[in-house]
């Protein structure tokens, strides 16, 4: 059990810099990832949103309990990642511009994966002590 909290935990910590560092710049006002959004089709005003999406999505699964909002989380930073992937490669960007939003892709995936093995362990944990 302590290897896979270490795995998770690590997992997780790696979401913030992939993903919470920029939403909080995003949402102090950076132009640039409006920028970046409007090259690829999508209104300028949409940024903010998708940012503070992210940001609510994080604080969610670092919050202790809340297992179903985590579940919501972890989705919706999945489609963020996945459309993000998807809207780069549709407007012909090169594969290179798709390696960061692949391996954050791979930190959720091993965050949730490390997410859920962790609540099993944690439930095989409790299902014997209460015998």
């Amino acid at each position: 059990m302590k290897q896979t909290n270490i795995f998770y935990w690590i997992l997780t910590a790696l979401l913030v810099p992939a993903l919470g560092i920029g939403s909080v710049i995003e949402l102090a006002g950076n132009s640039k990832s409006a920028e970046v959004l409007t090259s690829l089709g999508y209104p300028s005003y949409i940024s903010p949103f998708l940012a503070a999406a992210k940001v609510l999505a994080l604080i969610a699964i670092f919050i202790p309990r809340l297992d179903r909002v985590k579940e919501w989380a972890y989705a919706g930073l999945v489609f963020d990642v996945t459309g993000a992937t998807y809207s780069l490669l549709a407007v012909g960007r090169p594969i290179a511009d798709v390696i960061i939003p692949v391996v954050t892709l791979a930190i959720i995936f091993g965050s949730y994966y490390f997410y859920n093995k962790r609540q099993r362990q944690m439930n095989l944990h409790m299902a014997g002590h209460s015998l």
